[in-house]
Order: C-alpha cells, then structure tokens, then sequence
C-alpha cells in the first residue's frame, strides 16, 4: 500500500492532502461509540490519508487516481453519523469534502449547493429570501447536505415533510464515479435514490439540489406531564392536528430530561416532557390541546428570542443520546419504528415491559401522509446479549428496528439494498472502491 500510496500522492499535486497519523485517525471517525458493540469491532479501523477536494475538478483527479491505483476510497462530510458509516474498513482515502462549501443559488423554494455545505449555514442563507431547509438531524449546526443525504433519513421537520427517501425532497444529486476516467452523472427525480441513503457506495456525491420550505418564525416550548402515556398521547394529537404548523414534536419518559442540564429548571424531577418547535402562528391554539391533556407549559419562547440560545433542536433525535451518554457513558440507543396505532397500545406496552431499563423516547414524523412514530430509546447497557434479547422482543412484537449497532448495511434499518442502488453501484464504482466492506452482497475490492 506504501507504494501506491506515494504514487497517489504524488498525483495529487496541489490538492490537500493530510498524511499525519493523528489526524488521519480523528478524520477516520465517527460518532459509532454510542454503541458499546461497534466500538471494538471498529477499532483501529483508520485511512491511510485524508484527502479534501476544493471543487469537483479535484473530486475527479482523486477519483481516477484512486480507480487507477486500485486504494479504497470513503467519502467523509462532518462525521456527525452513528453507524460507522464513513470508517474505513479497508484503509485507503479518507475523502474530506467539507472544503466543497458553494452554494451555486438559492432561489424562492429551491436551492443548489455543493456537498460540504453546512446545514445551518444553508438555512441561514435561505432564510434571506424567506425559506428554510425542510429537515435536518439535530447535528444541523456541523452536519453537511451530502452527509445527510448519503447516512441521514430524517430529523427535525419530518413532522411536516416526511423523509428524505419521500418523493420531492431531493430533487437533484450531482455524483463522479470511480473508473479510470471519472465522470460526473447528474441524477433527476426517482433517480436520487440510487446514491440516496448509500453509506457513499455509489459515487461521490458533489453537489445537492434540494427543496425549500416556507422559513415560519419558530417558536419553542416545553409541556409537562405527569403520566408518560398521556404526554405520547398528546405528542400524537399534535402532530395529527394538521391545520398547526410545527417542525418538532419529542416526547421524553422520565428520567430522560434529567440529562438535559440546561433545561432541567423548566422540567420537574419525575415528570415526562414534551420538547416542541411550533410556528408563532399556531400558538395561539397550544393552551387549549394542552389542557385537554392535562400537562403543563413550563417553557416557552417566542421566535425572536429561540433563535438565539439555547434551541431545543440540540435535545432531539440523536442528540438525546448524546446528552444522556455525558452523564452515563454505559448508556446506548436503539431506533425502532412503532406501528400506527391510533391507542398507542405497543407504546404503551413496551414503557411498561422495560421500565428504566429502556427509556423511551419518542419522535413524531410523517410516513406516506401519514403520522408515525420513531423510537429513540435510550438503553442501559449491560451485555450485547442482553441488548439483541431487546432488539429481538422489539421484533416479535412488529416493532421495525433500524440497528444502530451494527455497520452493514442491511443488518441496520435497510434489510436489502435496492436493486437499482445495486446496478448503479456496478457502473460507478466497477472496482468495488467505494467505502468497501460495508455491505453482506458487495465484494470487496477488485
């Protein structure tokens, strides 16, 4: 490898390179130890060299150099995934994109944008002209558009778009290929979803085209509850009362919100919490749907003043399991997807079963114009026995989990891979280059 290595290198004049093992191994990472299973089987899995492209014209040059010299290639955005995505199993690039921050136009409803563009720095931009991103994870603020497209679904605002694999919410993916002579395929409508969701096996990804939102002025709030069951079940009328407007709806069990220090004033110790993102203009209709439930508002911010601060953004999703693991490192997560059941019984049914062995929370989104229920439960870990016993009960009771603790592909949330991501891996990447080893069907490199 030393030697192809060098002549890689040498290939690549004036592109940064990183060859520092320190840095290399940092740039090698990802937020996979929130599973205490992934982080031995991942160990000491590192590049060889960082790579950051400034344009596309450098995306090409490293793409043939690495198709020509036969060196695994794994494409990075910030690094903010849980699964492992972007750690190289078999050495080779780490390719950077994070250089790659153009942002080609915006216009009223739909933006273009190269792949390292940060989200936030995308919304920021939108909003100039009255948009906003439609959804993003809670890592909004450092997770990059072609990251969250290549290892993302969802997030914050899927209440009222969906996910990124619904129709419409990316309208346009710009992808080089790794062949001996590199080319870059603009993909249009159906077609995103062959690069889509794909750990960065099918093409690099360089530039984005995605829909906008109407930008709302954003409130904040926070509910209260004394009884866990009540407080879903509020999470749920919200998110079916569709003349409302809202971008979050996070249901918290106690003791979760002890975890969030910076919010604990506004959440009683023992009481279940509701985290909301809802437009001012909905407001007004809040008090009465919270007193048919019987919580309490305990925190609320108008627009002007939640956009600076604290953002209950940063308690959602993924970041729930960040803020828990800072107190209690021996904490991990699962993703499940509950069935639609307007009674909430599974839901129900699994609080009791667990208790505080695992704590649920909840997020509402949309699924086929639908509203459904994802589970983020946070997990006390003892042993990954113990922890495939909960994933199996999860299983027998059709509850779908999408495995946070595995990094092959169809062992987490997808099951297979589709077959058109299949075929058009065959034509991009015909040396099987691309992130290498992440797959059950995918060979390893030619």
């Amino acid at each position: 490898m030393t030697i192809k290595l060098d002549a890689l290198i040498n290939s690549l004049e004036g592109i940064e390179t990183i060859t520092d093992s320190a840095q290399v191994a940092k740039l090698s990472q990802d937020y996979h130890n929130f599973s205490p299973v992934l982080v031995p089987k991942l160990e000491g899995k590192v590049g060889d060299i960082v790579v950051r492209p400034a344009n596309e014209a450098e995306v090409l040059k490293v793409a043939a150099a690495c198709a020509k010299h036969r060196i695994p290639v794994t494409v990075r955005g910030a690094g903010t995934g849980n699964y492992g995505q972007c750690v190289p199993l078999h050495g080779g690039v780490i390719l950077d994109m994070t250089r790659m921050q153009g942002i080609p136009w915006v216009k009223p409803g739909v933006a273009r944008v190269e792949a390292g563009v940060k989200l936030a720095a995308l919304d920021k931009k939108a909003r100039e002209i009255g948009w906003e991103i439609r959804m993003a994870p809670s890592t909004y603020r450092t997770a990059t558009i072609g990251g969250f497209i290549a290892g993302g679904s969802g997030g914050v605002g899927s209440i009222q778009y969906g996910l990124l694999s619904d129709r419409g919410n990316i309208l346009a993916l710009r992808v080089v290929t790794v062949e001996d002579e590199p080319r870059a395929i603009e993909l249009h409508g159906d077609d995103v979803h062959k690069v889509n969701h794909a750990w960065g096996i099918n093409g690099i990804i360089t530039e984005v085209e995605i829909p906008l939102g109407p930008a709302y002025p954003w409130a904040e709030v926070i509910v209260t509850f004394d009884d866990f069951m009540t407080a879903a079940k509020f999470g749920q009328a919200l998110g079916n009362a569709d003349g409302m407007i809202k971008k979050l709806i996070s249901v918290f069990a106690s003791p979760i919100p002890q975890y969030f220090h910076a919010l604990q004033q506004y959440i009683p110790e023992g009481t279940h919490a509701v985290s909301l993102i809802i437009a001012e203009s909905s407001l007004e209709f809040l008090p009465g749907l919270v007193q048919q439930y019987g919580g309490q508002i305990t925190y609320e911010k108008p627009a002007e003043e939640a956009a600076k601060g604290t953002h209950l953004i940063e308690f959602s999703w993924n970041h729930t399991t960040l803020h828990a693991r800072s107190v209690d490192t021996t904490i991990t997560y699962l993703q499940s997807m509950f069935p639609s059941d307007c009674s909430l019984q599974v839901v129900e049914q699994f609080y009791h079963h667990f208790g505080d062995e695992v704590m649920m929370h909840l997020e509402f989104f949309r699924l086929n114009g639908a509203v459904v229920i994802a589970g983020l439960q946070l997990v006390r870990y003892t042993t990954e026995e113990r922890l495939n016993e909960i994933i199996r009960y999860h299983e027998e009771q059709g509850v779908s989990i999408g495995n946070p603790h595995t990094y092959i592909m169809e062992d987490g949330g997808r099951k297979v891979i589709a077959p058109e991501q299949l075929k058009f891996k065959e034509i991009v990447d015909p040396y099987r280059l691309m992130n290498p080893g992440k797959s059950k069907v995918i060979q390893l490199p030619i």
